[in-house]
């Protein structure tokens, strides 16, 4: 237990400072990205720190990983540096041993980090976007013209003219219907319609429908059989691409599930669906990793590991770059676009520490 005690106090505060260093390091190259753009839109100084603190959140996201790497590789290395783990091994406790319990935080900190960048990471950083891009007048509306979506696997059709954003209202707005065989059943046609959150439906204002008689459209009373179908969610006119990174889970799922339904290519969706899981697991896998190389040099212990640090991490960020371009063009399934990275690293860090120092 003391020895669990002695590791964790030489890691946090290493942790702790690199977290903070890394995000502050990454929040400032946003600022000075955007800080001519600022000056020139006369932002206030409270504005420009309110960017930064719905930014925060994000940056720690990405030091997380660098941090830990770095805070458990010096460690180990600097305690091998001083005979340390000389004196661990030759009182009979193995590497693995003195090690495990910050494998074991590792893997928390892997689930703490989804949970954290899916509660809020995600809200932050989009409150973070709306408001640069108020400060800086860029600020898009959610309004859309001319849409069109195909759902329940192209068996429902909208057209629509107009979404107003405000209302969660569609206008001059045709729906076709079509069977299993794609042959067309009906259409309806609405000057207007409302989104009904509580019902999950479309309410059709002075609604007519054609329904297919003897090859020909005839106008019939509404069928609730048709209406019931509508059932599209508003968001999916409001933005005819959703980028699966900058949503939680949740919604990130309903979006790939209307790809599917609408037969829309969904690939590239799925594999960032996927990578939401797989990318906490980084924190594991440096952990892993660092334990892996420890005891290879006794010199520039510092040096050696802010270099394996990043060599590390650039290349994990490289391999999963490369896999989730090969899964969105179908050369591999998104699943392992996603987390091939993770089982290739896991590999060789088990490979490391077989032949590490022990």
């Amino acid at each position: 237990m003391k020895l669990i005690i002695y590791l964790y106090k030489k890691i946090f505060p290493l942790f702790l400072g690199a977290m903070f260093f890394f995000s502050l390091v990454l929040n400032l190259v946003d600022l000075f990205m955007h800080i001519a753009n600022y000056l020139q839109n006369n932002c206030s100084v409270k504005d420009i720190l309110t960017v930064m603190l719905y930014y925060a959140p994000k940056t720690i996201w990405y030091a997380v990983p660098v941090a830990m790497l770095f805070s458990v590789s010096y460690t180990l290395s600097d305690m091998y540096a001083t005979n340390e783990l000389e004196a661990l091994f030759a009182s009979g406790v193995s590497l693995f041993k003195f090690t495990y319990p910050v494998l074991l935080l590792s893997i928390v900190l892997s689930f703490g980090l989804y949970h954290f960048e899916n509660h809020l990471v995600v809200w932050t950083y989009e409150k973070k976007i709306l408001l640069q891009e108020e400060l800086l007048h860029n600020k898009v509306s959610g309004n859309n013209a001319e849409v069109i979506v195909i759902s329940d696997n192209g068996k429902v059709i909208y057209k629509v003219r107009k979404y107003t954003e405000s209302q969660k209202r569609i206008q001059n707005a045709y729906f076709v219907f079509r069977n299993e065989d794609k042959e067309l059943e009906a259409i309806i046609y609405a000057p207007a319609a409302r989104w009904n959150e509580e019902e999950g439906l479309w309410n059709l204002e002075s609604p007519t429908q054609y329904v297919m008689k003897d090859d020909s459209l005839v106008i019939t009373p509404l069928d609730t059989a048709f209406t019931n179908r509508l059932t599209e969610s508003y968001e999916i006119f409001r933005k005819s691409i959703v980028d699966v990174q900058s949503v939680n889970a949740k919604d990130a799922k309903v979006y790939i599930d209307h790809l599917k339904k609408a037969g829309l290519p969904y690939q590239e969706q799925l594999s960032e669906y996927y990578k939401k899981f797989s990318f906490p697991f980084i924190v594991f896998l440096v952990v892993f990793l660092s334990i892996g190389l420890t005891g290879k040099t006794k010199k520039n212990v510092l040096i050696i590991s802010l270099a394996s640090c990043i060599s590390a991490t650039v290349l994990f960020y490289v391999l999963m770059m490369v896999t989730m371009i090969l899964a969105k063009h179908g050369y591999i399934s998104p699943f392992m676009g996603a987390f091939f990275p993770v089982f290739f690293f896991s590999i060789a860090s088990a490979i490391l520490l077989k032949f590490s120092r022990t």
